[in-house]
């Protein structure tokens, strides 16, 4: 009797032991979890500073070639704040028509004319966009068309103002017809 409960004994002990073995290792797969874990953290958090520094250096440079570029004449865009939205009769069936517009101006102080004209501008491509057909529309052609008219037109209405043209190149950003 004596032998059998140091076999049952001796049993115990190596369930233990293997119980043991088994909670150090989940502890140990833990811990490296947690290190990788947070050595990855580390790298995200603190190398996105060495690239915010260098997109900083970036906007100085840009800022420093904009003042340089005054005289140069360097493009800019300004965005018209609405889309237009307009009707064109097809037949006799309405056709929905919705055009975002950004204007190309070279230096920045026709930017800033350009800017301060912008009811200007909007009221002369609205005159220009609601003489547009559904043909003129749906064609690239006539999309080229209505681009050429829209600049001669504003550039005549910044002139009549300011007395110089102001407007490079007008772009079709967004363009829906239906």
């Amino acid at each position: 009797m004596a032998g059998e409960e140091n076999e049952e004994l001796s049993l115990d002990e190596g369930a233990t032991a293997g119980g043991g073995k088994k909670k150090l290792i989940i502890i140990i797969v833990a811990v490296v979890l947690l290190l990788g874990g947070g050595a990855a953290a580390y790298f995200l958090l603190f190398s996105g500073d060495s690239a915010e520094a260098s997109a900083d250096q970036t906007s100085e440079q840009q800022t420093s070639s904009e003042v340089e570029g005054e005289n140069s004449g360097a493009a800019s865009y300004v965005a018209m704040p609405r889309p237009f939205v307009f009707n064109v009769m097809d037949g006799k069936r309405d056709r929905l028509v919705q055009i975002k517009v950004q204007l190309l101006v070279r230096g920045t102080t026709n930017e800033t004319l350009a800017k301060k004209h912008i009811p200007l501008l909007e009221g002369t491509l609205v005159r220009i966009f609601g003489a547009a057909t559904v043909g003129q529309l749906r064609s690239p052609e006539g999309k080229d068309q209505l681009r050429e008219y829209a600049l001669k037109a504003l550039n005549e209405s910044t002139k009549k103002l300011e007395g110089k043209e102001l407007i490079d190149t007008v772009l079709f950003t967004g363009f829906v017809l239906q």
